[in-house]
């Protein structure tokens, strides 16, 4: 459809008949004639229209008048809102007289599924992404000006993933309001959506980008015309030559003003309509006071212009946020990537196993016990369980494991995974919505919602810092206009000066910009941070205190050895052992199953248990003793020793490990192995004991086992403090009484009888692997499954700490010796502007080195 296309006009609500909508409808339909009309408020398009000025509503692409009406738009159809557009009796109203919320947006008060309301309580609560995100001023202002608003609780803006997390009170306030005051600071805003909001990053960076490009070339050009004035001495420059290199440095530079300084007049507008002083006001108060001298100068035909000045600080402080923006979406990355893993359809095999013809559906659409098929590259689309074939999952982006994964028939399927090696067939056991990844974006989405003592900290610093600031610049002025006799000749450039050289940037920048890159680099390691404090605290912890089963243990049955008692080689009795258990559930079963697929992977082996060839033609399972299969023509029983007796005869001697339990296989009239199987230690567990205590923390064992076995497991790493038996009230009792002494309580577990304790420690770490319930209380989720990644979180908090007090001392000590030496005339503008720009720039890449582990 082309820009042109006129609208025809849509039917009146509630009208009953054409004759009724007539009258109603004239003023749409005198809009409509125009040659080029508005589908949304219908006022012509211009002819120098953008191609992405459309919006595809009532099945074909509709023409819009500018970026506003598009965004609009497309908002109403992203809430499901068509309707909106077919029953309208009139076009939405236009910014002249249009109220300050386009009456269009207030659908956000329906009660759409994504404000979500919390349970038992009347606050609501949201996702929204911002479009416009500048830099940590931005941020600051949001949250400023949301959280004034009455009956919002929390408003929270994550720097790194620029999304926006509301909960207010529905008695009080709607969600209209709260776009409302986003609009009156000039920001746009929408519910989350991971692709529409790549989309606007990719935008926005392509915009700084064109800003970044004009800036530099004027500044370039400029260069060149101020540089006779620079080199010629006293009296050797023609005036009318001098006045036309001001002329045409006035018009290089309008450029760079009017456009590539359009970022930092938006923000200080923001602020001032806001009421408040956000960290552009000194900026643009900088870039005015220079450019206006300068203009005021050129047409006096006389005196300093500082079109050099202005130019070159607006390209570096451009140069300083764009790197800040890569700094920011590089930091915020893995989170994205999350976000971007679940696939959009699966395949739906509907008659299986009757037929493996398949119907691509959409993903979202999966019910539970739906059979789809995952080929090979595919990601899983849902969490599963296999019931034909084996493959090797790529649990990379979600456990940060890189090594492949062996899977066979039985095994569980996590939604997110890649099927790295074949083709299987699994049935769907959660929807998309419930899926493992799906919870994982969930508890991402926790993550930012908070800030850390240390940010809320260094915004109320820079928030005063602004305020006092712009009071020593008026200071400055007025003390070097009294001190050379009331002449501004002076005083203006070293007040711009001090304006300029200032960066409160600097301050708001250190912590979150530390804060997003250290928790990016554990997410790439398998470790999901989903609390504020977590770094911060864990870095102070002076106890760490740890569960047993499935913490320091497997929690699961594992194979410990295989021992041979025939002839046959062990690998060969544990692949017959696995095609005998490949369909039971039981737990020493699928400990078989599994070791016998790492083991097959291991040794690049292509044999399947599971396949035709491994298929007993005969089993039978006795319940409480083992099961019986004929496999290869051969009679094999594996359980437990008296079961396979019957079969084999007498027990061979032979030693199995203290604590293991035995299961053995064996043929008519011949022993074949043992396999001892046991709740092993992990075998990461020992160091990770032996770090923290090196590093001078109380470690405690907790556990609600028998204190023997809880005191055995102890003694075996090493562990002074072990504690058995206890229950989940008392393991709360005995943290709490901790943290009455004084003591910063770090807890590892991950059993739902954690979840009360994991909630009530200063910061608490659940397994990845373990219950729903303890991760939804956890500070931080252990993807990985290993628990010497607390050791990985423990390194990278006091890394983290260690760049941000690194970076809060540059920023103060940079602000204490620029301001002042500025102040006393030692900086130019131009020369202040380099250290601004330099100052956000080390700030922003003293961050950066914990993504690379430097």
């Amino acid at each position: 459809m082309s820009d042109t296309t006129t609208l025809t006009p849509p039917p009146v609500l509630g009208a009953t008949s054409p004759a009724e909508a007539a009258p109603a409808a004239g003023a749409v339909a005198a809009a409509a004639s125009k040659p080029a009309g508005c589908y949304h408020c219908g006022l012509p398009v211009p002819a120098n229209a953008k191609p992405e000025w459309k919006v595809h509503i009532a099945g074909a692409d509709q023409a819009m008048c500018c970026p506003g009406c598009t965004a609009v738009a497309q908002t109403i159809m992203d809430l499901g809102q068509e309707s909106y557009y077919l029953n309208r009796s009139e076009y939405a109203a236009t910014a002249e007289g249009a109220q300050v919320l386009p009456p269009e947006l207030q659908l956000y008060d329906n009660a759409d599924p994504r404000f979500v309301c919390r349970e038992n309580t009347s606050e609501r609560e949201t996702t929204l992404a911002v479009d416009g995100i500048r830099c940590a001023a931005c941020v600051w202002l949001i949250e400023q000006r949301l959280n004034q608003l009455p009956g919002v609780a929390s408003a929270q803006l994550n720097v790194a993933t620029e999304r926006l997390y509301v909960r207010w009170r529905s008695d009080d306030c709607r969600p209209g309001d709260i776009l409302a005051a986003l609009h009156t600071i000039g920001y746009s805003a929408y519910p989350y959506d991971a692709a529409r909001h790549s989309v606007q990053q990719q935008q926005a960076q392509r915009t700084l980008g064109r800003q970044l490009f004009v800036a530099g070339l004027s500044m370039m050009q400029v260069m060149m015309y101020v540089a006779p004035a620079y080199m010629a001495e006293d009296g050797t420059l023609d005036e009318n030559m001098a006045q036309l290199m001001r002329w045409a440095s006035l018009l290089l530079t309008a450029p760079a003003i009017f456009y590539s300084a359009l970022p930092f007049w938006r923000g200080a507008w923001s602020s001032l309509r806001a009421r408040a002083l956000g960290m552009d006001v000194p900026v643009a108060l900088g870039i005015a006071a220079a450019f206006g001298a300068s203009v005021l100068a050129t047409f006096q035909g006389g005196g300093e212009v500082y079109y050099d000045s202005v130019t070159m600080f607006i390209f570096l402080l451009l140069c300083s946020r764009y790197l800040e923006l890569r700094a920011r979406r590089k930091a915020g990355a893995a989170l994205e990537r999350l976000q971007h893993a679940l696939p959009a359809s699966a395949t739906v095999l509907a008659d299986y196993p009757a037929s493996q013809q398949g119907t691509l559906v959409k993903a979202a659409a999966l019910e539970v016990d739906q059979v789809i098929m995952i080929k090979p590259g595919e990601a899983v689309a849902a969490d599963c369980v296999i019931l034909q074939g084996h493959t090797a999952l790529d649990l990379s982006l979600l456990s940060g494991e890189s090594a492949p994964i062996p899977k066979q028939v039985g095994d569980e399927l996590p939604g997110g995974a890649i099927n790295a090696s074949n083709m299987i067939i699994a049935r769907v056991t959660q929807r998309v919505q419930d899926s493992t990844l799906s919870n994982l974006v969930k508890l991402i989405d926790r993550a930012g919602r908070d800030k850390p003592r240390i940010a809320q900290w260094a915004d109320d610093v820079a928030a005063w810092f602004v305020l006092a600031l712009l009071l020593f610049a008026v200071a400055t002025f007025g003390f070097w206009f009294w001190l050379d006799g009331y002449n501004a000749t002076r005083a203006w450039p070293i007040a711009i000066a001090v304006l300029v050289v200032s960066c409160p940037c600097a301050l708001s920048l250190a912590t979150p910009t530390a804060l997003a890159a250290g928790t990016d680099r554990l997410l790439r390691a398998g470790v999901l941070v989903t609390g504020a404090q977590t770094l911060e605290t864990l870095h102070r912890a002076t106890h760490i205190v740890f569960d047993k089963t499935g913490t320091l243990t497997y929690g699961r049955p594992v194979l410990q050895q295989t021992t041979t008692l025939g002839q046959m080689q062990p690998d060969f009795c544990l692949q017959v052992a696995a095609a005998l258990d490949a369909a039971s559930a039981h737990p020493l079963a699928r400990a078989i199953v599994q070791a016998a697929g790492e083991a097959a992977c291991a040794s690049g082996a292509t044999a399947d248990p599971a396949s035709t060839d491994w298929h007993p033609s005969v089993l039978q399972e006795v319940a409480g003793r083992g099961v019986e299969g004929v496999l290869h023509e051969r009679r094999y029983r594996l359980g437990n020793a008296s079961f396979v007796a019957e079969l084999s005869g007498g027990v061979p001697a032979h030693v199995v490990p203290e604590g293991a339990t035995p299961v053995y296989l064996g043929a008519e009239g011949q022993w074949l192995a043992c396999f001892a199987l046991h709740d092993g230690i992990r075998a990461e567990a020992a160091g990770t004991i032996d770090y923290f205590r090196k590093a001078g923390k109380t470690v405690v064992l907790l556990s609600g086992d028998h204190d023997a076995l809880a005191r055995k497991v102890g003694d075996q790493l090493g562990i002074s403090t072990t504690i058995g038996g206890y229950l989940p009230d008392e393991k709360l009792a005995f943290v709490k009484q901790l943290q009455a002494g004084g003591a910063v309580v770090a807890m590892v577990g991950d059993g739902i009888n954690d979840a009360a304790v994991l909630s009530a420690a200063d910061v608490s770490f659940a397994m990845g692997a373990g219950a729903a319930l303890a991760q939804a209380h956890a500070d931080a989720v252990l993807l990985s499954g290993r628990i010497d990644s607390v050791v990985d979180s423990a390194d990278v908090a006091a890394r983290t700490m260690g760049v941000i007090r690194q970076n809060l001392w540059w920023a103060s000590l940079y602000n204490g010796v620029a301001i002042p030496a500025a102040a006393l005339g030692w900086l130019n503008p131009w020369l202040s502007g380099v250290g601004m720009a330099l100052s956000s720039a080390v700030v922003v890449a003293n961050a950066l080195r914990l993504r690379k582990g430097a």
